[in-house]
């Protein structure tokens, strides 16, 4: 898999543009279904990554692509569940997690914002 390209609202992944979040499970690429995190939009003031969606926990490490400036905000839930599943867990702007998935892809799984 090649993460090629990221601004603000898109990234480029083997060729293909993304105009939305994408979870990266085992090679395999689908929308990041929001919903479950949106019942915590008021106390961050932006949509979190929660517990409550699907994250790809099969995995030595994940990757959470933070979006362009670093904003996406990461419940305490999450941290806490990659530490008690023993993953580890590197959360960066989107444009240096991708370059973390194009040098050390080996299981690892990702979560990438596109926005913020």
């Amino acid at each position: 898999m090649n993460f090629e390209n990221f601004s603000f609202g898109w990234l480029q992944i083997d060729s293909r543009i993304y105009d939305y979040d994408v979870v990266i499970d085992h090679g395999e690429i689908r929308k990041r279904k929001k919903g479950p995190s949106k019942q915590f939009r008021n106390e961050f003031g932006h949509t979190p990554l929660s517990v409550e969606e699907y994250i790809p926990w099969k995995c030595a490490r994940l990757v959470i692509g933070t979006g362009a400036y670093g904003g996406l905000p990461i419940m305490c839930a999450v941290k806490n569940a990659a530490k008690r599943r023993e993953v580890e867990l590197l959360m960066l702007p989107t444009r240096e997690a991708m370059t973390v998935l194009n040098e050390h892809p080996e299981d690892t799984n990702a979560i990438l914002h596109v926005t913020c």
